[in-house]
């Protein structure tokens, strides 16, 4: 019932930018736990960020203080606002909203 399509994935230089944000449609009661995760080769996924229904935050400790996650519940979407990028977060990043997930979007960092 739920699909969730990621956007703003792309290759950028060190020290760059890039904003993810993921739509949600389908029904969803109660989004109680949005985050974005990312895998990179040879990596198990891990949690980057998330926020709960209230507004509360986590946020792996490597991207504190350079990754910002909100969401928009009129616009039924997630975003990552993602800064100073560096060549270790290249990665595959995926949304969640409870137990579903989307299908990734790339981001690569050069040197």
């Amino acid at each position: 019932q739920v699909q969730l399509v990621e956007s703003g994935g792309g290759s950028v230089q060190a020290g760059g930018s890039l904003r993810l944000s993921c739509v949600a449609s389908g029904s969803i009661l109660s989004a109680y736990l949005m985050g974005w995760y990312r895998q990179a080769p040879g990596k198990q996924r891990e949690l980057v960020a998330l926020i709960t229904s209230a507004g509360g935050t986590d946020y792996e400790d490597s991207v504190k203080g350079r990754f910002t996650i909100s969401r928009d519940n009129a616009k039924r979407t997630v975003y990552l606002q993602m800064n100073s990028l560096k060549p270790e977060d290249t990665a595959v990043y995926y949304c969640r909203v409870n137990s579903n997930w989307g299908q990734g979007t790339q981001v690569t960092v050069s040197s």
